[in-house]
């Protein structure tokens, strides 16, 4: 096996700020320089009054699905005043990094995908099979915004589906850093999420807009990677899910453009 290496590229990181830290690690373990820059400013709601009602009434649920490693970190808090996680309540999660948050409040045994990290993953799994959901009421965490397909798609199973928000994401207000990266020169970007994708152009000017097109970006999901198309970056690299997948799309590419990985 070749020895992987990312020794000193400049990797832009543009997940939410608390979710940051596990890609950029492993850019530096590999010798590369993660660059910093949420496309997304994550916050609490205001009014967690729709959380607090529900807090004493989990035990209701069969399911409950958390979209997000922030639906976790800002429901849980709450949801969690009314006492311990009832055991008849199951937690299901889109992704391991999602179910990895609810190992730290104590919540196992989560329902989680295998492999691809999505809402129509998390769908085909036998838990969230019509005759297993017909009936019984799921709960969905999640952020402002976003796809309806989980909700919609149990509802028309038949579960008694409710929603409740959490968090909710804005455009980052101040986009001096970014365009600073791209002119200091940055080799990729790497981009987990189709809403903070979209905000990126507007966020720039033309001559930094220019840079942006010309640099590969690195997406995880095809979704993304459609989004990356239609608004034109040029070189757009679908790698495998998760960190482990951003990082291996990384080595691969930069090992194919002359380095050792």
């Amino acid at each position: 096996m070749m020895e992987r290496s990312l020794l000193g590229q400049r990797i832009l990181v543009t997940r939410p700020e608390k979710q940051a830290e596990g890609l950029g690690n492993a850019i530096r373990a590999l010798g590369g320089y993660p660059v910093f820059f949420p496309l997304l400013e994550i916050a609490p709601v205001e009014d967690v009054a729709p959380l607090l009602r529900l807090a004493p009434r989990i035990r209701d649920y069969a399911i409950v699905v958390f979209v997000s490693p922030n639906a976790v970190e800002f429901s849980l808090p709450v949801l969690l005043e009314a006492g311990a996680w009832p055991e008849n309540a199951r937690a299901a999660a889109i992704g391991p990094g999602t179910a990895n948050s609810l190992a730290r409040f104590g919540i196992g045994n989560v329902i989680v995908p295998a492999a691809r990290f999505d809402s129509e993953t998390l769908l085909e799994l036998p838990e969230f099979a019509k005759e297993r959901v017909e009936g019984r009421k799921v709960l969905i965490v999640r952020g402002d915004g976003g796809r309806e397909l989980l909700a919609d798609t149990l509802a028309r199973r038949g579960a008694a589906v409710d929603r409740v928000t959490c968090y909710r994401r804005s455009t980052p207000a101040d986009a001096r850093p970014l365009r600073k990266a791209l002119s200091d020169g940055l080799h990729a970007l790497t981009v987990s999420s189709s809403e903070g994708l979209r905000n990126l152009p507007d966020l720039l000017d033309a001559e930094n807009r220019e840079r942006l097109f010309a640099a590969p970006v690195f997406v995880p999901h095809a979704r993304i990677a459609e989004t990356a198309r239609a608004i034109g970056l040029k070189k757009v690299i679908l790698t495998p899910p998760a960190d482990t997948g951003i990082i291996e799309g990384l080595c691969v590419y930069f090992a194919d453009h002359g380095y050792s990985c």
